[in-house]
């Protein structure tokens, strides 16, 4: 840290500068000195405080998921109740809603297309019971999705014609993990 004589000369002359300033301040107004002291203090302290908890704030308020390297995959549960997971389908990063009551991989028209699929010339000759009735499925297969450091390649899932917000990640693809644990506030994927 030191090895610039230079930087040590600095330092020291911006210690002497501060250094004296605070005793001059102490000195005409130790009462306001003071306070200021405290109010930089704890200035301090909350940016050490949010640095040293970023990475919880992180996924917590953005609801970011995290890969562990014992295989663990954590998410939040966000504002709304749900969980979420993003995984990278044939290479393009697509948000899913986690649904343990859907079946299988469920791709919405418009998160199909980003993943090179093309959605005019599928056959939907499957169907769904939603919540907002029965709609039209397409069956496929997907050349990868993959979540973290898990790849899995040829997976099936279905195409719906609907209009589906988003994408929903069904039991299919989660039994391809040894456990799925909801904790509480956050869900965990292990392998």
């Amino acid at each position: 840290m030191f090895d610039d004589p230079s930087r040590l000369v600095y330092l020291v002359l911006l210690l002497l500068v501060v250094g004296g300033s605070v005793l001059a301040s102490l000195r005409n107004r130790p009462g306001q000195a003071v306070q200021q002291m405290m109010i930089w203090a704890l200035i301090f302290l909350g940016v050490v405080a949010v640095a040293g908890l970023w990475p919880e704030f992180q996924r917590t308020l953005l609801n970011r998921q995290a890969v562990y390297e014992d295989g663990r995959i954590e998410t939040p549960v966000a504002m709304d109740g749900h969980y979420y997971l993003t995984a990278e389908v044939n290479g393009t990063p697509i948000r899913f809603v986690v649904d343990t009551g859907a079946t299988s991989i469920v791709l919405s028209r418009a998160d199909a297309a980003r993943a090179g699929l093309d959605t005019n010339s599928l056959a939907y000759i499957g169907q769904a019971q939603t919540a907002n009735g029965t709609v039209a499925t397409a069956p496929v297969r997907l050349d990868s999705i993959a979540i973290g450091p898990f790849t899995d390649a040829n997976v099936r899932a279905v195409v719906n014609r609907g209009d589906l917000d988003g994408s929903l990640m069904g039991m299919s693809y989660l039994t391809r993990f040894a456990k799925v644990e909801f904790d509480g506030s956050r869900m965990i994927l292990t392998r």
